[in-house]
């Protein structure tokens, strides 16, 4: 049984998640239309000695380009249909449970912030996402990726976070 005190809560985490997870998204989009502005030219911006780098890339493939070389009908099935319909099985799922936690409930909702961003830059720009930060040192260097890649990284290790902590209290 609900009380009016938990319906209220409950009200309150589902419009805070909502509220994350379009901040999140719209942040995103933001960065990706100021990257293609600044970016379009083909031109490679390094900061901090080179540990920073800006460069513009399309990538018609998932995280780290997975699935770049598939048969464009497959991918474009995977990436604008499978994918999202794989991620709000996520949320369905999930999304009780992280109530129980605001960390998880935050990680969650960037999650789903960072999912909606990319495929939304999936729908806008012909099956791509549009990609603009690499991170590294010399030729050590990570894939180039976007905001929405590190919200859903940040908002992974936000819902593993209290299932770590909970696994230490049992244990300890």
């Amino acid at each position: 049984m609900t009380t009016p005190t938990h319906d209220r809560s409950r009200r309150a985490a589902a419009l805070v998640f909502l509220a994350l997870a379009l901040v999140t998204a719209g942040c995103d989009q933001a960065a990706k239309h100021i990257a293609r502005e600044a970016l379009g030219d083909g031109a490679v911006h390094e900061f901090l000695g080179g540990v920073a780098r800006f460069q513009l890339a399309h990538n018609p493939g998932g995280f780290l380009s997975l699935g770049a070389r598939l048969d464009p009908e497959l991918r474009h099935a995977i990436f604008v249909f499978g994918a999202p319909a794989l991620i709000a099985l996520f949320l369905a799922v999930s999304y009780r449970a992280a109530l129980a936690s605001r960390l998880a409930l935050a990680g969650l909702a960037l999650v789903a912030g960072g999912g909606l961003a990319n495929w939304a830059d999936r729908l806008i720009h012909a099956g791509t996402v549009t990609d603009f930060v690499s991170l590294g040192v010399g030729a050590l260097r990570t894939g180039i990726f976007n905001v929405a890649d590190v919200a859903i990284m940040l908002g992974a290790a936000l819902l593993l976070l209290p299932a770590r902590q909970r696994e230490e209290a049992r244990d300890g």
